[in-house]
């Protein structure tokens, strides 16, 4: 199995992340600004620094702009050198399905070879497993899957089978290849 450091530099790398482990305290809150629950605020920056142990940096981090899924992203970030202001937040990654999740990265600039999406679930789960070579039956909150494509442009996502580099959450081995080591 490749490490990040064995990653054909040519190839795009996706990063996609659910949210970390949201609060539903406050009932009077809409969904869009519910914040991270303890556990998340635990969760968030553990999985940016096992990220950054293992050599694992986008170039570039879209999130949902709902705040939990924005609280996740900037915590990561800080983890893996990445300036929190830089993050761009996109409409298309609340809820609005696999198809519009794949157009934001069609429409990429292809300066950025490695992207991170963060957003919420069921959409990632169905989204990873539509890209990737691996079906993964739920991923929990704060969990993170790597995917690599041999593609020059994002816009040649629709005709690739991407395939999991990676995949870890909060309760794994803290190792991102222990998952898909049996392929």
């Amino acid at each position: 199995m490749e490490s990040c450091t064995d990653m054909n530099t040519e190839q795009k790398i996706l990063y996609l992340v659910r949210h970390a482990k949201s609060s539903w305290k406050d009932a009077s809150l809409d969904d869009r600004e519910r914040p991270l629950n303890k556990r998340g605020r635990r969760s968030a920056p553990d999985m940016g620094s096992r990220m950054a142990a293992q050599g694992h940096r986008p170039d570039l981090i879209i999130s949902s702009p709902a705040m939990r899924a924005i609280s996740t992203a900037t915590i990561i970030a800080e983890h893996v050198n990445y300036a929190g202001s830089d993050i761009i937040r996109h409409e298309d990654l609340y809820f609005s399905g696999i198809d519009h999740m794949r157009g934001v990265l069609e429409d990429l600039d292809n300066r950025y070879r490695k992207v991170m999406m963060v957003g919420h679930n069921p959409a990632m789960t169905y989204f990873m497993n539509y890209l990737g070579d691996l079906t993964i039956a739920s991923m929990p909150t704060c969990a993170i899957a790597v995917i690599g494509f041999d593609i020059v442009t994002w816009a040649d996502l629709p005709s690739a089978q991407g395939t999991l580099l990676g995949y870890d959450f909060p309760k794994g081995a803290g190792n991102f290849t222990e998952y898909i080591t049996g392929r």
